[in-house]
């Protein structure tokens, strides 16, 4: 193993930058993956909306499926795949919620209609016949329809604090290149791996 002076936040960067020139859509879509209680893995699309060298942050409704999950079992795995950069990127990691000044932040920024979609949508919960999804959107649509909309309290943002990412570049003849990072107590470790 070799120990390395930077983080692996540089690399990401550079390859989001990347990304978000050459992907037709959504160069911060990656999967999200978590754990049930019976311990059973599910995966899920979900967009990054930051980072920092603490690790990655998504936001959700935590009545949800994977919102449940992550509160009753605190560790996930992302990956994002940028087919056009024929690249992929891999992390796992201890789960965190945001505070709550940055929840609201972050909400106060969504389109007003995706802040009626989140207090609206009873995400993961059975959708009844009919138009009951339509009148929940109207009944806070009408709720809010003057002055800002205040962010729900059962939604709110998760941040994944990675102890280990790998970058993988696509190569000629499967020689694809491995790199992966792992944190120590002390900074960021590497390692190359076969492909």
């Amino acid at each position: 193993m070799k120990k390395e002076l930077f983080e692996p936040f540089l690399l990401f960067d550079q390859w989001l930058e990347e990304a978000v020139r050459t992907e037709p859509n959504d160069p911060n879509a990656m999967a999200l993956a978590s754990v049930g209680q019976n311990g059973m893995p599910s995966v899920r699309m979900v967009l990054l909306k930051s980072h920092d060298s603490n690790g990655f942050v998504f936001y959700t409704n935590e009545g949800s499926q994977k919102g449940q999950q992550l509160l009753a079992h605190p560790k996930a795995a992302l990956c994002w795949h940028w087919k056009s950069l024929r690249r992929q990127v891999r992390t796992e990691g201890d789960i965190e919620k945001v505070s709550s000044e940055d929840a609201d932040a972050y909400f106060a920024t969504r389109p007003k209609a995706s802040q009626i979609g989140a207090w609206a949508s009873l995400q993961s919960e059975i959708l009844p016949e009919g138009l009951e999804f339509e009148r929940r959107i109207a009944h806070y649509t009408a709720k809010y329809a003057l002055g800002p909309v205040p962010r729900p309290p059962h939604w709110s943002g998760f941040l994944l604090k990675p102890i280990k990412i790998e970058f993988w570049q696509d190569k000629p003849f499967r020689l694809h290149d491995r790199l992966v990072y792992y944190r120590s107590e002390d900074g960021w470790i590497t390692q190359k791996l076969y492909p």
